[in-house]
């Protein structure tokens, strides 16, 4: 895969993750901001951009979405451990909403 058509796939799925963001906002805010671990101001903020605007946000060479697992060993978890598959998705909501509580706002709390 060369360079270009490395950039060109990071700049399809940003503009496909900041549409779906909108659509999850859009549809259940509450959820949603969960979801994306954003605060309510970045949530009005993506609500409000435009087709346009998000295209344009989405030219870019870097992902605008991040891994949500924090290190390695919390995924070596979730798809090494031998559970039933509905617990599986349960431990990585679990996983992932603890490291959302443990991570300081914006005021540092």
């Amino acid at each position: 895969m060369n360079e270009e058509s490395l950039i060109n796939e990071i700049q399809e799925l940003n503009l496909t993750y900041l549409l779906l963001a909108q659509r999850m906002l859009q549809s259940d805010r509450a959820s949603a901001m969960f979801r994306l671990k954003i605060q309510d101001e970045m949530a009005e903020l993506l609500l409000s951009l435009s087709a346009r605007q998000l295209a344009k946000l989405s030219r870019t060479n870097q992902l605008l979405c991040r891994f949500g697992y924090e290190d390695a060993e919390q995924l070596r978890i979730v798809t090494h451990q031998q559970r039933e598959q509905d617990l599986c998705g349960l431990h990585a909501s679990l996983l992932m909403a603890s490291r959302q509580r443990s991570e300081p706002d914006e005021t540092g709390n």
